[in-house]
């Protein structure tokens, strides 16, 4: 196994970490459900956690989990890594993984970059980026998730022709990652008409972040194939 690279410096996840009180149903699951379903918080082989996987995908940032659930219950031979440092999404998570009773999934309700340090290299099937905080105030794009350093660590763990799901319903940060991750040199972009990029993939779950339509263009789907 390759050794993983760790990233420079503390991460830090901007946003609220948690909102309103947990409901106590779910609030029993991070005890009950998540020590059993957590992902490693050291460098690991993702096979360790599911020998009969025939791929792996990864999530950052699943908000209340209703894609994580549903791709991992339609997917069952598929190990699926879920991060979300907002406590209210990972319980809402939880919630759904117990009730799809899907158990191929795990779940690290901290910074997604975290998950991608520990993984070895060319491990990754996919990798889902939907609908990141856009940070849309000038002063604020430094926060976005999709950066060069990101850009990177994604490349290290995904597969050759591994791919990249970018989802977003701002303009800007579409433009801001179809730019970045092309100038990164390290994926492509095989779309080719309009309908690549405005009509859902047809493995798309819609979430309920993207029913409340809080961006200022309808969803964008970019999908990227790792060289």
């Amino acid at each position: 196994m390759a050794n993983p690279q760790q990233p420079h410096g503390p991460l830090r996840s901007f946003g609220r970490i948690k909102s309103r009180p947990i409901k106590a149903r779910q609030a029993a699951l991070f005890d009950s459900l998540l020590p059993s379903i957590a992902v490693p918080e050291t460098a690991f082989d993702p096979l360790s956690l599911k020998p009969d996987a025939t791929a792996v995908w990864v999530e950052i940032g699943f908000g209340g989990g209703e894609h994580l659930a549903g791709q991992a219950a339609n997917n069952p031979d598929v190990l699926i890594l879920g991060a979300e440092p907002f406590q209210n999404g990972v319980a809402s998570a939880l919630r759904h993984l117990e009730e799809a009773g899907a158990s191929n999934a795990r779940i690290h309700p901290g910074d997604g970059r975290e998950v991608l340090s520990h993984l070895p290299d060319a491990s990754v099937d996919r990798l889902f980026v939907l609908f990141p905080d856009p940070w849309q105030k000038a002063r604020h794009n430094k926060r976005r998730l999709v950066n060069p350093e990101f850009l990177s660590q994604a490349h290290r763990v995904l597969k050759p022709g591994g791919k990249f799901r970018f989802a977003t319903d701002w303009a800007d940060y579409a433009d801001w990652t179809l730019e970045r991750v092309l100038a990164s040199g390290l994926f492509a972009w095989p779309a080719d008409k309009a309908d690549d990029w405005r009509v859902p993939p047809a493995d798309h779950l819609t979430t309920r972040y993207e029913e409340k339509k809080l961006g200022d263009i309808p969803p964008v789907w970019l999908d990227f194939v790792s060289i």
